[in-house]
């Protein structure tokens, strides 16, 4: 059966004005006509969503999550019976979706089972795109053992909780990356700098040098995907871009030389996760949190919006990842309103969108509204140019369509020959 939705403000993710009075057709799951809502009328059996005015767009991408987060203190995440563990990642899953994200890249952390049971339909989800278990140098940032003491792995629960591979030189990473995929990632997370929930170093550390970039980068290239990267200061950036890195998360200490270095590598994305600093910024030590990660995590929010702006001015390619953790995962859409701030809100949706998509070598089939592209589609119950904080809070979100499906569903419609033309299905206001 095809959908339409019609009388639409449609806004199409590619930083267009926005076109009142419109109409979006599906059929077979893509979008097959788009046109003024006083044009050919609607295919015979189509049921028919009147939006009533409100902002018809593509679903949105986040490139940076973590779905497998549940805590911040990986012991009492582990501590959680498995089948409790299960449970709420699915859980969080399916809220991401409702929330609006279509697509995501999990930046590691999350199994490649979990994305298996959302294309068998077992759980209602995104487009997931998995990193599998983050790579790390001894010590390094995803280095879980306590800092100070004889080697003592960290256990994780396999399938389950977040999984780092320790790997030193090049050939050790270059196995590591191999495991990686074989276990089922669509694309490799290297650590290349300091974190702010590591134990045992620094934000603007530098770890892997270039060789063992390289290594991730050669097995990555062998098999026609990419490495992401975590990485702070414009040290770590530069031994990226060197090594060919193609996405670098968060770059909260951007300098302009190396914001210049970016912007000559053809195909380099910047990722910046403001929202994960402005929500952790206001915790305090306890339950697994430690003062020295409340003091890194203040250190990266006070260069998080400088760094956004030296990249918006230079023109870097900025995409859009929240990077929330634990219980702030229903925030996700709040990045949106953090690059608002600096960007303005249609270039924020851009990120959010069709940046993302091309970052994720999805841009021939989601991140636009357009004539053949797949129908991942939300309706928006107020005017996200005007207050972009609205991604922040999912009851904004009035209806979700992922691949012409209808997943979020608060019209009550039904097809419309089974109803007068006064009585088509509208997508209520919010509330």
């Amino acid at each position: 059966m095809s959908l339409v939705l019609e009388h639409a403000t449609l806004l199409d993710g590619t930083g267009r004005d926005p076109q009142p009075e419109s109409r979006v057709v599906v059929d077979d799951g893509r979008i097959s006509r788009i046109s003024r809502s006083n044009g050919p009328s609607a295919p015979k059996g189509a049921r028919v969503i009147d939006c009533q005015g409100r902002t018809l767009m593509p679903g949105l991408l986040d490139a940076h999550v973590h779905l497998a987060s549940l805590d911040l203190d990986p012991v009492a995440e582990v501590a959680l019976a498995p089948a409790v563990i299960a449970l709420r990642i699915a859980r969080q899953i399916e809220e991401t979706l409702q929330a609006g994200f279509t697509t995501v890249r999990d930046a590691g952390g999350l199994d490649w089972g979990f994305k298996d049971a959302v294309n068998r339909g077992l759980i209602r989800g995104p487009r997931l795109f998995i990193s599998g278990p983050f790579l790390s140098q001894t010590g390094g940032h995803g280095d879980n053992q306590r800092p100070r003491t004889a080697r003592e792995p960290f256990h994780a629960i396999p399938g389950l909780t977040t999984e780092t591979i320790l790997a030193d030189g090049a050939d050790e990473v270059r196995r590591a990356a191999r495991e990686a995929l074989r276990r089922g990632a669509d694309q490799i997370k290297v650590m290349a700098s300091g974190g702010a929930a590591s134990p045992t170093d620094e934000l603007d550390h530098v770890q892997y040098s270039v060789d063992e970039l390289s290594a991730a980068v050669g097995v990555a290239r062998g098999v026609g995907t990419y490495v992401l990267a975590h990485a702070y200061g414009p040290g770590a950036i530069q031994a990226c871009l060197r090594a060919g890195v193609r996405s670098i998360e968060h770059g909260n200490f951007l300098d302009e030389e190396t914001a210049d270095q970016m912007l000559s590598q053809s195909d380099t994305y910047l990722v910046p996760t403001v929202i994960t600093y402005e929500l952790l910024s206001h915790l305090e030590a306890g339950n697994g949190w430690t003062a020295d990660n409340v003091r890194k995590i203040r250190q990266a929010l006070t260069g998080a919006y400088d760094a956004l702006g030296l990249a918006y001015e230079k023109g870097l390619r900025i995409g859009s990842g929240s990077d929330v953790l634990a219980d702030m995962q229903g925030e996700k859409g709040k990045e949106i309103a953090c690059q608002a701030r600096i960007m303005g809100a249609m270039n924020a949706i851009v990120a959010a969108t069709r940046t993302n998509a091309q970052l994720l070598r999805m841009e021939q089939e989601v991140g636009t509204l357009e004539e053949g592209k797949r129908a991942d589609l939300i309706v928006l119950d107020a005017d996200p140019l005007a207050n972009p904080d609205i991604f922040g809070q999912a009851n904004h979100v009035r209806l979700v369509v992922l691949g012409g499906e209808v997943v979020k569903d608060l019209d009550g419609g039904t097809p419309a020959t089974a109803l007068p033309q006064q009585g088509r299905a509208t997508v209520p206001s919010g509330g």
